[in-house]
């Protein structure tokens, strides 16, 4: 005899926060990826939902999978002094596609530009040596503010 189905239904009251969707990817021709792989193993275990594109990527192909993956923010790692020149494009794709996602980047870039890129539309930017927890709340600091400012 077979027991009954357990009751999985949930009371009306629970509410389930779905995890922080990231697309992470190498914008243009830079080919040094260690930093990212390591970045998207650190947001992964911290609960979030990582599609990584990898090595040289286009803005149409970072839009692209922003789009189909429903992504809440784009990630960039920028290690070739393009920082200045690639973000403000991807920023630039990401409106003309009509998608609401903040653009983040990490990597090598001058304090000096921080405020330049802030400017154009870049919602963070993390330098080299944060540790996991400023990374983590560095993400979800973007989005949250990105969330408020709807």
């Amino acid at each position: 005899m077979s027991e009954p189905p357990a009751d999985t239904s949930l009371p009306p009251d629970a509410q389930f926060e779905a995890p922080i969707r990231v697309v992470l990817a190498k914008l243009g021709l830079d080919g040094h990826d260690r930093g990212l792989k390591v970045v998207a193993r650190t947001l992964r275990d911290a609960g979030m939902e990582v599609i990584y594109l990898g090595l040289r990527q286009t803005t149409d192909s970072i839009v692209a999978a922003c789009e189909q993956e429903d992504a809440d923010v784009i990630g960039l790692s920028m290690h070739n002094a393009g920082h200045l020149t690639l973000a403000p494009r991807m920023v630039q794709a990401v409106d003309q596609a009509g998608l609401d996602v903040p653009v983040m980047i990490g990597g090598i870039v001058p304090a000096d530009d921080v405020s330049t890129l802030i400017d154009f539309g870049v919602a963070a930017v993390i330098g080299p040596g944060a540790s996991a927890e400023e990374v983590v709340s560095a993400v979800k600091a973007a989005v949250d503010r990105h969330i408020a400012a709807q």
